[in-house]
């Protein structure tokens, strides 16, 4: 009798064994490796708020994969600048990245004509003009060997400098920096009539200390989050444009996940690209408070810097872009109609509200 009892307590034991190891091994705590690794570099540092985000999708996608597939993840620019970290994933030592407008521009360049200085008045425009494109985009990357998986953006882009910048003639004295490469900055200077110092992004902070450069071009949250803020003193209060960003991965790797696997990232990465656009505007107005906590002087515009002055830049460096086909002029144009659009609801509704 009492071997029965202890048999049928050594049973029940095994059996509540093997439900809690069950329970444990879908909890997330416990999960075997994964089966699939996405190597994924970005600029961001660790502890800002575009890694922090993107910790969390990674939660997010090994809880919904059941640890099946998950990030490893290289901050800080520890893989290069953009283009080398996406020549790597071009040889899959790399599988994903999270890219500013520049990198974008390496692999669908006509989604920059979110970027065209001086073109969008508010985040409302922007984000009517995106969602117009965004089927428009996804095509565009999956056609050039890339997934995008979410979208996101820097924030809106001012200049940040050792001396104060009050007109265009301020600005043609500085040193200016110029991300190396980049098509769309140098249509801008061009446009301006600046000769730009052109550097690695990994380069700037250095360059900042010597006194290589003077002047540079960041978002509030991202001059912070790269020290830049530390060597200048002033900040412009015109805003050049609203950077933009995204959440890539190569389609050679997209397309070895089975489908489930497909579709979670694709649904994950959608959500981290919203979050990170409505925590990174957030922080960027935040950021600007810091500044001027830290000393910063916010300039006003002076002469030759006003909106009819702006649009005519603008004009000219979107001719520039036009003429080599990195913007198309088809694009360029759906998204002034867009905004034309837009434009004229809103007046029109103003108008009945009166």
């Amino acid at each position: 009798m009492v071997l029965t009892k202890m048999t049928t307590v050594t049973h029940s034991l095994h059996r509540f064994g093997l439900l809690f190891l069950f329970l444990l091994s879908l909890s997330g705590g416990a999960f075997a490796e994964p089966e699939y690794v996405l190597k994924f570099a970005t600029l961001a540092p660790s502890g800002t708020t575009w890694m922090n985000l993107l910790e969390e999708w990674n939660e997010q996608v090994k809880l919904k994969s059941k640890g099946r597939l998950a990030f490893k993840f290289y901050p800080g620019g520890v893989q290069g600048d953009e283009p080398d970290v996406l020549k790597k994933m071009r040889f899959n030592q790399l599988q994903g990245g999270a890219f500013t407008g520049y990198g974008i521009g390496r692999i669908y360049s006509p989604a920059r004509v979110m970027e065209l200085p001086f073109l969008f008045h508010n985040t409302e425009e922007i984000d009517y003009v995106r969602h117009a494109f965004m089927p428009e985009f996804r095509k565009g990357f999956h056609d050039n060997g890339y997934e995008l998986l979410g979208w996101m953006e820097i924030g809106f882009i001012h200049m940040f400098s050792k001396h104060p910048i009050r007109t265009m003639k301020d600005l043609q004295s500085q040193r200016v920096w110029l991300w190396q490469g980049d098509p769309m900055g140098q249509a801008f200077f061009k446009a301006s009539g600046i000769s730009p110092i052109p550097l690695s992004i990994i380069d700037v902070y250095t360059s900042l200390s010597t006194g290589l450069i003077d002047t540079v071009y960041a978002p509030p949250l991202g001059a912070i989050a790269l020290q830049w803020f530390t060597k200048t003193k002033y900040v412009s209060k015109i805003s050049l444009t609203n950077g933009i960003g995204g959440l890539i991965v190569t389609r050679r790797f997209f397309d070895s996940l089975p489908h489930d696997l497909q579709a979670i990232l694709r649904e994950t990465g959608t959500e981290a690209g919203e979050k990170l656009v409505a925590a990174t505007r957030i922080d960027n107005a935040k950021s600007i408070d810091e500044l001027k906590l830290r000393g910063l002087e916010f300039i006003d515009p002076g002469e030759g810097m006003g909106e009819v002055d702006l649009i005519k830049l603008r004009d000219r460096a979107a001719a520039e872009l036009i003429s080599s086909n990195y913007i198309p002029a088809a694009v360029f144009q759906k998204t002034r109609t867009l905004l034309e659009q837009m434009r004229a609801g809103q007046a029109s509704a103003a108008a009945q509200a009166e």
